[in-house]
């Protein structure tokens, strides 16, 4: 089974998932998060491909990914990372990024090289739906690559139901009409999302990302869903860490969930 699939089959509850830039803050600083973030209790990893024209990634991830790829962080660099952290854990893997870099590598090269390399999953913002369907799912499912795809809060209930339709890994739960980064804050304007997509009733496991950026805000975020997406919070703790990223990553999750009991 899928190792993401596996993950939301034994956990239906308080699901940490947490986002980095690959690169950073140090070329060589992927592999130590991972490894990291497995032994410090996270369920999840989504890992960022870093890129020059985000759409929707704030100044924290923005910074993040220029800083990586000045310093040569590349896809090929990053899949031979990703072969070598596959070597010390099997925690769930999602690559984030943008399709206009899948297209640039080439889709069949892409997804053929992330199952090889362990990936379990993909969040592409870009990627359409529909487009999905025409252009991609087939060339994804073959490779074993489960695809997630985001709602907002403007989404129509109509509109979300078909991107759940197409979504095979988790239903990416935008918090808010922002960046990523922005205020940590969980309004009742939010909460009635929430409880509006509760409401439809579909199966598919969510996470709620943006705006989630500690123990409180995690918590608040696993009361409506399965679980929630740190990103932002997570760069900032590493910034300037380069030296030491495997003890920042165990405190900032600990600090999220506590110590690991032993």
């Amino acid at each position: 089974m899928n190792r993401l699939a596996n993950l939301f089959s034994k956990k239906k509850k308080d699901i940490l998932n947490i986002y980095f830039t690959a690169g950073y803050p140090a070329l060589a600083s992927t592999v130590p998060i991972i490894t990291a973030l497995a032994e410090a209790g996270a369920d999840l990893i989504e890992i960022g491909m870093p890129y020059s024209d985000p759409m929707a990634d704030g100044e924290t991830i923005q910074q993040s990914s220029m800083q990586a790829l000045a310093g040569g962080m590349t896809l090929r660099t990053l899949f031979e990372q990703i072969t070598e952290a596959r070597r010390h854990t099997q925690i769930p893997l999602v690559l984030m990024g943008y399709f206009n870099q899948v297209m640039q590598y080439g889709p069949e090269r892409f997804v053929e090289r992330a199952a090889a390399a362990g990936v379990d999953g993909l969040i592409l913002p870009d990627l359409p739906a529909y487009e999905y369907q025409r252009d991609f799912r087939a060339l994804a499912e073959a490779a074993g690559l489960q695809i997630s795809f985001l709602v907002t809060p403007q989404t129509s209930d109509e509109r979300i139901q078909e991107i759940a339709a197409s979504s095979t890994g988790f239903l990416y739960i935008v918090s808010s009409s922002s960046i990523t980064g922005g205020s940590s804050q969980i309004s009742d304007r939010q909460r009635a999302y929430f409880d509006r997509i509760t409401a439809l009733g579909l199966p598919n496991p969510k996470l709620i990302g943006f705006g989630i950026s500690d123990a409180e805000t995690f918590r608040t975020a696993c009361e409506y869903f399965n679980g929630a997406i740190i990103g932002s919070a997570f760069i900032r703790a590493l910034s300037g860490q380069e030296g030491r990223v495997g003890e920042a990553t165990r405190e900032f999750v600990h600090g999220i969930l506590g110590p690991v009991e032993a």
